[in-house]
């Protein structure tokens, strides 16, 4: 899929890559690398030099599967050339099953953080709609102390939104996205209605508006798993922003996040205080996981400077 021009610049840039990693780090065989370091860089570094050796066979066996494992323990410390890396494998069915899905979304990660050649493979595998690798996801979040697990809210839903209700389900994890907090959002949003239409114009399950939409590539607003995939990209978004407090990516979900910024916290909107009350007590998690890298630089940047402690 990608030019052979390309691939033959890469393996040459990987051998020169590998032997200054391996300087750097200080160690002669790759798997000794992260034992040794301690800081995240050195510890992106180190993962990577192991990433690569078992790529292409370099002082260790070729093996594909553990070279994928390793670009991705890389990618989660925000490592944009891991990121690359990944997407390229998915993008190739190399050690992993070929995914452009999955590809798209690493390279659009890696693109955000200044990647150039992962904005070139962009045009090979189309345009990212969020998915990322299950290695990528967080780990389902504790419940909270106290709270009934027996007691669930959606499992009296009648035939026509159970049948919504699965895809938001299924939808979920593939954002790193607990399917109760998704399935939270879609009720009091738009009471698992696909054609819900607000008087501010947003539209369908998720209740997308215009910009909204444009922002997560979501081309028809009222076509189901479309909006679903845009309302979970956001709402993925917005708890990484707010390093995964559930209550203000609520609030930023209903009233966006420069009025939750201007407040410093929920906004004194009575219908955003209402909706943030109605969501979690579908969903009484004040925390959930969340990955820091889906956030840009300059937007954590701006994010610091307005943050009310």
């Amino acid at each position: 899929m990608a030019p052979n021009a390309g691939h033959a610049v890469r393996r040459s840039a990987i051998r020169v890559a590998l032997s200054v990693l391996a300087t750097v780090v200080g160690v002669a065989h790759p798997s000794q690398a992260t034992a040794a370091t301690t800081t995240v860089d050195e510890t992106r570094s180190g993962l990577m030099a192991q990433a690569l050796a078992y790529e292409h066979g370099e002082g260790v066996p070729e093996d594909q599967r553990r070279a994928a494992e390793l670009y991705c323990e890389a990618a989660r410390t925000g490592d944009p050339e891991a990121m690359f890396s990944l997407g390229w494998m998915y993008a190739n069915g190399r050690g992993v099953a070929r995914d452009d899905a999955v590809a798209a979304s690493l390279f659009a990660r890696a693109a955000s953080f200044g990647h150039e050649y992962a904005r070139h493979m962009l045009k090979f595998v189309g345009p990212s709609d969020g998915v990322v690798p299950a290695c990528l996801l967080p780990p389902k979040p504790e419940q909270t102390e106290g709270v009934d697990e027996t007691v669930d809210p959606f499992a009296a839903l009648p035939p026509p939104k159970r049948r919504i209700a699965d895809i938001v389900m299924e939808a979920a994890p593939k954002f790193g996205i607990d399917p109760q907090l998704a399935l939270a959002i879609v009720a009091v949003e738009s009471d698992f209605e696909p054609n819900a239409r607000s008087p501010k114009d947003a539209r369908g399950l998720m209740q997308l508006i215009g910009g909204t939409a444009v922002r997560f590539n979501v081309t028809n607003r009222m076509d189901i798993a479309a909006n679903v995939r845009g309302g979970l990209a956001y709402l993925r978004w917005l708890l990484a922003y707010y390093e995964g407090q559930v209550r203000l990516a609520v609030a930023a979900y209903n009233a966006g996040e420069a009025a939750v910024d201007k407040y410093g916290g929920v906004p004194p909107y009575r219908e955003t205080r209402d909706y943030v009350s109605r969501v979690l007590r579908l969903f009484p998690n004040e925390s959930h996981p969340y990955d820091p890298t889906i956030v840009e630089p300059s937007r954590a940047v701006v994010r610091a400077s307005t943050r009310s402690d």
